[in-house]
């Protein structure tokens, strides 16, 4: 099990996801839904609706996360295959959420830094994050972090969403050509 502590703002722990967190993660998201901020979901889902998709995260592959502060639920993170192409081997897509309450008091730059720090540990090598061209904190807070933001490149010419893309170790394996940074 992962448990990282954060003890700058409040107590922190991050730790592996397990089913009975699967309402406040849901409650989470949901919440992001009527910000048209950071989902591109146009309505709620339920717990239901979100069980298989929970249970495609595995701890040693495609993790799943939680921040948890006083025994509630107040962020999560998540990784999941980037493209089933070759050329995208080791490359994970990450999404990070904050409870509102929560949010600017360090539980997602928290979830970022433990995300970036175990990724070579799970054979990825580089993370990309989809995020909408006017959501500013979470650009800002993935930038930061190094990822590089794709909003010069050509395939990204609309700019409603913007790929930010983080090579964790420079193994040649990636053509960074190919990933749009």
């Amino acid at each position: 099990m992962l448990a990282v502590r954060n003890c700058t703002l409040y107590e922190m722990i991050i730790r592996d996801a397990v089913e009975p967190d699967l309402p406040a993660i849901v409650e989470i998201y949901n919440a992001t839904v009527p910000t048209r901020m950071v989902t591109a979901e146009l309505e709620p889902t339920t717990v239901e609706a979100r069980l298989p998709w929970f249970r495609d995260h595995s701890p040693d592959e495609y993790p799943f996360w939680v921040a948890e502060s006083d025994g509630r639920v107040i962020g999560w993170l998540n990784f999941k295959k980037f493209l089933p192409r070759c050329a995208y081997r080791g490359t994970a897509e990450i999404s990070v959420y904050v409870d509102e309450q929560f949010r600017r008091h360090g539980a997602g730059q928290r979830l970022l830094e433990e995300a970036i720090a175990r990724a070579p540990s799970l054979g990825i090598t580089a993370l990309v994050g989809l995020i909408f061209g006017h959501n500013e904190p979470s650009l800002k807070l993935f930038q930061r972090f190094g990822f590089a933001d794709s909003a010069g490149s050509p395939a990204n010419h609309h700019r409603q969403l913007r790929f930010v893309i983080n090579f964790l170790a420079d193994s040649g394996e990636h053509d960074r050509s190919v990933m749009g940074a």
